[in-house]
This record gives structure tokens, C-alpha cells and sequence, in this order.
């Protein structure tokens, strides 16, 4: 994840990632297939990994806006720290990778309607519980929510200011707490 992640799909070459897995060329071949079937499944296991946490989190984590909170901290200190932020960019070269790519963009949309839908249930629980007002689109929030977490990884590739990262996560998390 961290070689895709550091040079992006196009910019892994086959050196690169034999030396980022410490094993020869045939073993490569024989467990993980070609170049494209090894990102197929670091992305595979990246963004399933990342969303079951969230997912769970969400889930069983009260009071809401507390959940959303959490998960955007992790997001925020995860790309503040130059090794962890260097697999995060993975999403970022298999976003680039969808319209290329049939499966990858399969991924991603049964993610999105993992994602989207776990927040909005979280959402709506907590609007239940009155941490939100009644009035709240809370289809249109857990959709910018996802995006927007996202969009943090996208930010993270264009500077290396952890302020930026910072100064996002504080204006994402003040449109949950708004009435």
C-alpha cells in the first residue's frame, strides 16, 4: 500500500514494488498475480479496512456529532504523520484509476454506499436523540461527510502543512455543528 500509495499506480514499477515486499519476481507472480492484481487488492483491503472501522464506529459510538468527530480526528493525525499518510494516498491513485477501471470504480461505488449509508443512520439516530435539529438534511450531511473525507486525502498530496489538514477537518466538523 505504501509503494502504490508514495508513486501512484503508473509510477510503481515492478523494481519498486519487489523491493518495497522484499521478494523476487517470480514470488510476486505467484502469489499476487500481475501489477494491476496487486493494487486491485491493496485497495481491496485499504478501503475495506478503513470503512469497517468507520462503519463499526459509528454504529455503537454515542453521541453522534462525538463519532464524527472521532473518526475525522483519526482522519486529520493519520495525514499529519508522514509514514501513515504515505498509504493513505493509495485512495488518491485508485480514484485517479476509475475511469480506467471497471472493478476499482465498482469498489468505490459499493463503498460510497457503504460509507454514505452508515453515516446517515448515525445521523439520523442522533437527530433522533436531538443532537441535530429535526430540520437537518441528514441524507445531503452524511453525503458531504463522505466526500469530505476524501477530500482530506486529496488536500494531504497537495501540502505537506499539517495546518492545512488541520484548519479542513475544523471548517468539516462545523458544518456537523450547526443548527
Amino acid at each position: 500500500m505504501e509503494v502504490f500509495g508514495h508513486y501512484g499506480y503508473e509510477g510503481t514499477s515492478m523494481q519498486l514494488l519487489l523491493g518495497g515486499l522484499g521478494i523476487a519476481r517470480q514470488s510476486l507472480y505467484d502469489t499476487y498475480g500481475n501489477k494491476r492484481d496487486l493494487f486491485l487488492k491493496a485497495v481491496k483491503h485499504y478501503v475495506d479496512e478503513k470503512s469497517s472501522d468507520v462503519v463499526t464506529y459509528l454504529a455503537v459510538m454515542v453521541p453522534v456529532k462525538q463519532a464524527i468527530t472521532d473518526i475525522f480526528d483519526v482522519v486529520g493525525e493519520t495525514l499529519r504523520d508522514e509514514q501513515r499518510r504515505k498509504e493513505c494516498f493509495i485512495l488518491s491513485s485508485a480514484i485517479d484509476r476509475i475511469p480506467h477501471d471497471p472493478e476499482i470504480a465498482e469498489l468505490f461505488a459499493q463503498d460510497k454506499v457503504r460509507l454514505e449509508e452508515a453515516l446517515y443512520e448515525a445521523l439520523v439516530r442522533g437527530q433522533e436523540q436531538g443532537e441535530f435539529s429535526i430540520s437537518r438534511d441528514m441524507r445531503a450531511l452524511a453525503r458531504y461527510l463522505y466526500y469530505a473525507r476524501y477530500g482530506l486525502t486529496q488536500a494531504a498530496k497537495l501540502t505537506e502543512d499539517p495546518l492545512v489538514i488541520e484548519q479542513i477537518t475544523t471548517v468539516t466538523l462545523s458544518v456537523v455543528e450547526q443548527e
